[in-house]
């Protein structure tokens, strides 16, 4: 008589998008539906710049199995010595986990979105500074519910094959400058699972 060999599958655990604001929860909701890509995102990941909190939802997705994709902006850490120490032993802790993603901007997420369309890597004082260099792209762009809700920002952003340019400028431009963003760790656990 044959038995059926139960065999579990070896899949990798799906990825968990934690954010700091409305803006990342949008974007990354929109890059979802527009991608198909597999990750979970829900409003209880999101809302907060506070590394402590940010480091409270870390281990509850780590405790759940799962990778936990950490988006959120650099700028207040880098304004502030104490907030900086608190982002060093936050990386410090998580270096060695394969469990964690870090891919924070500064000095914000904007500067991703800027990537689409400019190939810079100048200082940017603040996210306003980038706001004002980011309308130019996108002259409606604005952070209220009213304008992120809708996907064609994202949709247009990524356009004639953008988000992979934006991934190759975030690359080259990797800490060597005083903006950067590591957004593009996220696309490449998402794409090719490493």
């Amino acid at each position: 008589m044959n038995r059926r060999i139960n065999t579990r599958s070896t899949r990798s655990p799906i990825p968990v998008i934690i954010g700091a604001g409305i803006t990342e929860q949008y974007y990354f909701s929109h890059i979802k539906s527009i991608y198909g890509f597999q990750f979970k995102i829900r409003p209880r990941y999101f809302g907060t710049e506070s590394l402590f909190e940010i480091e409270k939802k870390i281990e509850r997705v780590i405790e759940e199995g799962r990778i936990a994709i950490c988006v959120f902006d650099a700028d207040v850490a880098y304004r502030n010595e104490k907030e900086k120490k608190k982002l060093v032993a936050l990386f410090k802790k998580y270096s060695k986990s394969k469990r964690v993603v870090f891919c924070d901007s500064l000095p914000s997420i904007e500067y991703w979105f800027l990537l689409h369309y400019k190939n810079t890597n100048r200082h940017f004082n603040d996210s306003s500074d980038i706001l004002r260099e980011l309308k130019k792209e996108i002259p409606d762009f604005e952070k209220t519910m009213n304008f992120l809700e809708k996907e064609k920002w994202v949709s247009d952003m990524c356009s004639n094959n953008k988000l992979s340019i934006a991934k190759q400028r975030a690359k080259s431009f990797e800490h060597t400058a005083t903006s950067y963003s590591n957004i593009y760790k996220a696309f490449d656990l998402l794409e090719n699972g490493d």
